[in-house]
């Protein structure tokens, strides 16, 4: 059943890669007009972008935000822009660490970085879709030069809200999860962000559940979150997609997409 709302506050279901497939679009619309999903984060440089702007316009209460793409993914600027954080074909590159020294040491990456980051929040405003909250894939903003611009420049397109992907451990270990070291450190971490965001006035949920499970939140960890939700406000997020096609097979080889659609699909008094 839904956790009691007096006792643990609002629930959030939010879905991320709004606009890097066809299926993943698809999979946003099912969910928010047949299930629980009530917001999505858009890629607003990904192959369908077009394609999800246009179905969030029809969904008025899909409430939807920028899911900004530092690594891994499509740019806004092309390669002759940012020379020094893209590779010559458009894109971020996929180790993560790397490009956080990147960001931190180098000053012509902070320059691209910053003009970035203003292209995505720029194109996200040309959309005329309402800026609900702002989040990162793969979590980047958790890099404190991320998090600073990323903040900066969106209170210039009125951001409100951000995710302070902050899962408590000890929920995790309540559902059957095992906390390793790793886990621990990151949710440590995110006090960081959290300050940043608490210094800067935006709005954050107190806990944030999908990174342990991250491509693997299926319907009976739901359930289990569910029932252990700890006080305050909680934001579970998927990646759900109608089919795994083959850009989410190279990128995502092992998530469960289509099982985590399943758990948005199913009904929330189960």
């Amino acid at each position: 059943m839904m956790p009691n709302s007096a006792q643990h506050g609002e629930v959030i279901f939010s879905a991320d890669d709004f606009g890097l497939t066809r299926s993943v679009n698809e999979a946003v619309e099912l969910a928010h007009t047949k299930g629980r999903l009530t917001q999505a984060s858009l890629m607003v440089a990904a192959p369908e972008a077009k394609d999800a702007i246009a179905r969030a316009q029809r969904l008025p209460d899909l409430k939807t935000g920028l899911h900004l793409v530092l690594v891994d993914g499509d740019s806004m600027l092309s390669h002759d822009r940012i020379p020094n954080i893209t590779t010559p074909d458009g894109k971020f590159g996929r180790n993560q660490t790397a490009l956080g020294f990147l960001y931190f040491f180098s000053p012509a990456a902070r320059r691209e970085l910053r003009a970035e980051i203003r292209a995505q929040f720029a194109a996200y405003a040309a959309s005329g879709l309402t800026l609900h909250h702002a989040d990162a894939h793969k979590h980047m903003h958790l890099h404190p030069t991320v998090a600073a611009m990323m903040i900066q420049i969106g209170k210039e397109f009125g951001l409100k809200r951000i995710r302070v992907p902050a899962e408590p451990p000890d929920i995790i270990r309540a559902c059957g999860g095992k906390i390793t070291f790793s886990d621990q450190i990151l949710y440590a971490w995110t006090k960081m962000l959290r300050s940043q965001a608490d210094r800067a006035g935006l709005a954050t949920s107190d806990h944030v559940f999908g990174i342990k499970w991250s491509g693997h939140m299926r319907a009976e960890r739901i359930k289990l979150l569910l029932e252990n939700l700890p006080t305050g406000s909680s934001e579970i997020y998927f990646h759900p997609a109608t089919h795994r096609d083959e850009i989410l097979k190279t990128l995502m080889p092992d998530y469960e997409h289509e099982a985590e659609l399943n758990a948005l699909l199913s009904h929330c008094s189960q």
